[in-house]
């Protein structure tokens, strides 16, 4: 039988996004699942849904860092201070996006993660980017994401994500249902042993909910 297909849905600005891949290849394995890295500007969904970022909401911003630092100790993985943040995060990403084999996008994940959240390097620079990609087996990075191609599948990959109902990151989808955020991990798997406590009927009674207030 073939592997379900897990897609996740990451911006490597997001700690939380560092943090949930520190996770799945284990949850992954245990699951028995095939993970499809998909890259995705966490900008361009909060432009499309009128959001700011945590790091741009003043106390939000120390706040997160503070639970980052618990969740890495907790899980045993590095995390160490960014070289600046927010941080321009599209070299990364449309790295990423490279023409490569499956195997290599997945080492090459974990290197840019672990190079901005673990190394603190300067990721908003394309050449530290494609030093990173040389070390994972990705040549040329640094003409090849200069390219309007790949620039242009970065934005497409971004509106595919908020077409299907992604709207943060880290999200993990498994048969079109999504999971938000590195707390979803119990529900994730609860879903997979087909013991989710959310009903289609449940979604149609909240849909079904009126608003009788709106913010100005």
């Amino acid at each position: 039988m073939p592997k379900r297909v897990l897609r996740f849905h990451f911006d490597y600005i997001s700690p939380y996004s560092y943090l949930a891949w520190q996770q799945l290849g284990d949850f992954a394995n245990e699951h028995e699942l095939r993970v499809k890295p998909k890259a995705t500007l966490l900008a361009g969904l909060l432009n499309e849904f009128g959001h700011k970022g945590p790091a741009e909401i003043a106390p939000k911003r120390i706040y997160m860092f503070k639970d980052c630092i618990r969740a890495a100790l907790q899980l045993g993985v590095p995390f160490a201070p960014v070289f600046s943040h927010p941080f321009n995060p599209l070299p990364s990403l449309r790295a990423t996006l490279l023409d490569m084999d499956d195997q290599t996008r997945e080492r090459l994940v974990t290197d840019l993660f672990h190079a901005t959240w673990a190394e603190s390097r300067d990721m908003g620079s394309a050449e530290v980017v494609a030093e990173v990609c040389a070390g994972a087996g990705v040549p040329n990075a640094l003409d090849r994401i200069r390219d309007p191609e790949i620039k242009q599948r970065l934005l497409q990959a971004s509106r595919e994500a908020i077409e299907i109902g992604v709207f943060g990151v880290p999200t993990m989808i498994v048969d079109d249902e999504l999971f938000w955020g590195t707390d979803s991990f119990p529900y994730l798997a609860r879903y997979l042993r087909g013991d989710d406590p959310v009903r289609p009927e449940d979604v149609e009674a909240w849909l079904a909910v009126p608003a009788s207030a709106q913010r100005k």
